[in-house]
């Protein structure tokens, strides 16, 4: 039976792209004749361009995950990259731009550069020896019905220098292929069943690797309620998104013309648009996009705006509950809180984490004398406060095929593309004599071997990839007798294990640093439960799209919803009381803004725009120690100016309201110019410059980070590590603690001295 599926999906396929090429054909024919000839067949043509530039998506080999030039060695050298088609699309049509180049060592008659997908061969391209050692530009068709939902484009080398008797790992035997080389897909729109057991998908598809734009559209102007339930569901597509990237497009009573939409209604406004006489209940649907026959929307409605934060909360905490077109919400009880660093994403620090708790099993295995790099993803919490403590210990368990005789092959450990460690594979021969070792290979062919490795937090940055590369020389065994037996393998054991619990959660701030990173500190609850967000009274489309952007980018860190957040206008400082405060501010009438004018290191008022200075415009890191005092750039200048343009910028200061305390501003003069901000938040190869200190001013694609006055501390450190800190800052603090430390021991001493002394002239 799985035989027969595997047989016939392909044909599926096929047959489903033939109708809907038809169809298109069909409709474009019918469009010629109902018109004059020559108008109709423009307009064919216009359409035709259109409908291929809407459907077609391109790709570099770079974006689908080849982070280098692929470099093929070898008789037969290949590397892989993977990518995937929605399933609300089908494939009729794509091609890859190769940008490549190849030895002049090789032999034209014996020497190809395969194209496969999925194993099948796509298309064999010859390597003539007059373009050898030059860059070449070859276009590939791929045909349509290799390609699947999920799949492997594979480039292959086979390489031969000579006629007679080769060396299958000669210097001479190779390729490189550029990962600028583009993978370009058209497609044709599939219509797809409303059913919400279906989410994310259409609104989001894991099988696409571009960035998500998912337009919002509230039926009426929202009120602070609906808010928190948009907040809810961007920050849950953002965790879908992850390192897609997410932003959130808005729109108040327009529902988009192509596409699909999340839509938000309450009252009135949810019954019309479910075509229903009232709405009493939570409720979530799936329906047309009336304007786009493919499109579909995302319906969450209520009687009131409690009712449609409800049905947001259960929609972005249970979809996986969810089916069919439409159904109520009729109860949700909270079981539990949220604790501080518990987020999906991150690593926990408060016990052993495993390897194997972190990727799957399968992907801890290679094969082969040259084998992939093994990744593991590691997301740490941000405020680890790693001053004087032991380096995070790695126990690594690994398991490798021993060489017969001796080798230099090794096990190379690193973090985000930085060596830390080589470790040895010895070779039977080496294992001397071990005869536990050598008992152990006569009934298993691999080795189990482990140590510790210390993984110090410079070398971690938030977002880090441990890496393991396993690299076995190759045995030369002679003359016409060297023969590749491809035997080799390597794994991380998954009981490996990472430990940070030694580290305390400790942190100077403000840090713009860690809040671009991670969000912090308003993602040290994954739920956002201490988080009140301020806006406008009535907030412009542009605020409301940057609100939901930024709490998108939230969600990509924690990879949980914002179920728990608030927004307010701040004009209650009361509403402000124990919340790390975050502002947006697309004009310059926040009150909250006014009143707290003296806390912030900038402002924008119309046309003038003030702004403080430090030696951090000076002098630029590109580290951060451990030792806040070494990070701290306090503000020396400020300067006022008016002109016709202003900055947009990223504040941070300390609350007023609560002591230890976060603030965190996004301001600009025009609401249009928020983009800037949530564009910079999200960044990107294109940005000159990062997001640091205490201010950061944006101006298009360059980030000027102005201020770095870190004034307060987050976190808690043990009464003992505490004091060792603050003496290690401080000389006189440190004599002045000696000095109290020897008049209290020498009174000590009196005191049991002079005792002492009274028992003995008593006696």
């Amino acid at each position: 039976m799985n035989l027969r599926k595997q047989v016939d999906f392909p044909l599926r396929r096929s047959i489903t792209v033939l109708l809907a090429v038809m169809t298109s054909t069909l409709a474009l024919s019918t469009h010629a004749q109902s018109a004059d000839p020559e108008t109709a067949a423009s307009e064919s043509v216009e359409l035709s361009a259109a409908s291929n530039a809407a459907n077609s998506q391109q790709l570099t080999l770079r974006q689908l995950g080849a982070n280098y030039p692929m470099n093929l060695r070898g008789i037969e050298g290949i590397d892989s990259v993977n990518f995937d088609v929605r399933a609300d699309q089908v494939v009729t049509g794509a091609r890859l731009q190769l940008d490549y180049s190849y030895s002049p060592a090789l032999l034209p008659d014996l020497s190809q550069l395969n194209v496969l997908v999925n194993d099948e061969v796509a298309a064999t391209l010859m390597l003539p020896t007059e373009s050898a050692g030059t860059r070449q530009q070859q276009l590939v068709e791929i045909p349509p019905h290799l390609i699947t939902e999920f799949n492997r484009l594979s480039l292959q080398l086979i390489g031969h220098y000579t006629m007679a008797c080769e060396d299958p790992k000669h210097t001479s035997l190779w390729a490189k292929v550029s990962n600028r080389s583009t993978l370009t897909i058209e497609t044709t729109p599939l219509a797809v069943p409303n059913d919400l057991g279906r989410l994310p998908q259409p609104f989001f598809d894991r099988r696409d690797a571009r960035a998500l734009s998912l337009p919002f559209v509230f039926m009426s102007e929202p009120n602070a309620t609906q808010l928190e339930a948009a907040g809810t569901l961007s920050s849950w597509f953002g965790a879908l998104a992850s390192y897609r990237t997410a932003r959130f497009p808005v729109s108040i009573a327009e529902l988009p013309d192509a596409g699909h939409a999340v839509v938000l209604a309450t009252g009135a406004a949810a019954a019309q648009l479910l075509g229903v006489a009232e709405v009493t209940k939570p409720t979530l649907a799936m329906t047309d996009n009336p304007n786009d026959p493919y499109g579909k929307l995302l319906v969450v409605a209520g009687a009131d705006s409690s009712q449609l934060k409800e049905a947001a909360s259960v929609l972005a905490l249970g979809s996986q509950t969810l089916a069919g077109e439409r159904l109520t919400v009729e109860n949700v009880v909270s079981l539990a809180p949220r604790q501080p660093y518990d987020a999906p994403n991150w690593l926990p620090s408060g016990r052993p984490v495993s390897i194997g708790e972190l990727v799957a099993n399968k992907a801890l295995s290679v094969s082969g004398y040259d084998p992939g790099t093994i990744s593991i993803p590691v997301r740490l919490p941000p405020d680890l406060f790693g001053w004087d403590e032991e380096s995070p210990t790695l126990k690594l368990r690994y398991r490798y095929t021993p060489q017969p005789v001796s080798t230099n092959s090794s096990l190379l450990v690193s973090a985000n593309g930085k060596y830390l460690k080589s470790l040895p594979l010895p070779s039977v021969e080496r294992l001397g004599d071990d005869q536990g070792l050598l008992d152990l290979l006569k009934s298993d062919d691999s080795l189990l071997r482990e140590t510790d490795i210390d993984l110090p937090l410079t070398n971690l940055p938030l977002n880090s990839t441990l890496e393991f590369r396993f690299m076995y020389d190759f045995i030369k065994q002679g003359e016409c007798r060297d023969i590749i037996i491809d035997n080799m393998r390597g794994s991380i054991e998954p009981d490996s294990y990472l430990d940070l619990s030694p580290y305390k959660h400790f942190i100077a701030m403000p840090n713009l640093g860690v809040f671009q990173g991670s969000g912090f500190p308003f993602t040290r609850l994954a739920d956002l439960s201490e988080t009140a967000v301020v806006l406008a009274s009535t907030p412009s489309q542009e605020e409301i799209a940057a609100y939901l952007t930024v709490l998108g980018r939230f969600g990509e860190s924690t990879g949980y919803p914002a179920s728990a957040v608030r927004v307010t206008d701040g004009a209650d400082p009361e509403q402000l009381r124990d919340k790390d405060v975050l502002i947006i501010s697309g004009n310059d009438s926040l009150p909250v803004l006014d009143a707290w004018g003296e806390y912030l290191p900038a402002a924008v008022s119309g046309t003038t725009q003030r702004f403080e200075l430090s030696d951090l415009t000076w002098r630029m890191r590109d580290w951060l120690s451990p030792d806040p005092d070494v990070n701290h750039r306090g503000a020396r200048t400020s300067i006022s100016l008016a002109g016709d343009r202003t900055r947009s910028f990223f504040a941070g200061f300390e609350s007023p309201v609560n002591p230890g305390r976060s603030v965190v501003v996004l301001a600009s003069a025009a609401p249009a110019a928020l983009s800037e901000l949530t564009d910079a938040l999200i960044g990107g190869e294109q940005y000159e410059g990062s997001i640091e200190g205490s201010l950061a001013v944006v101006n298009g694609s360059r980030v000027d980070s102005l201020v770095a006055e870190e004034t307060y501390y987050v976190g808690k450190l043990g009464w003992f590590k505490y004091l060792q800190w603050l003496l290690s800052g401080s000389v006189i603090m440190m004599l002045l603690a000696t000095g109290l430390a020897v008049a209290l021991l020498s009174l000590v001493f009196y005191v049991v001295l002079r005792a002492k002394a009274r028992r003995r002239l008593e006696g």
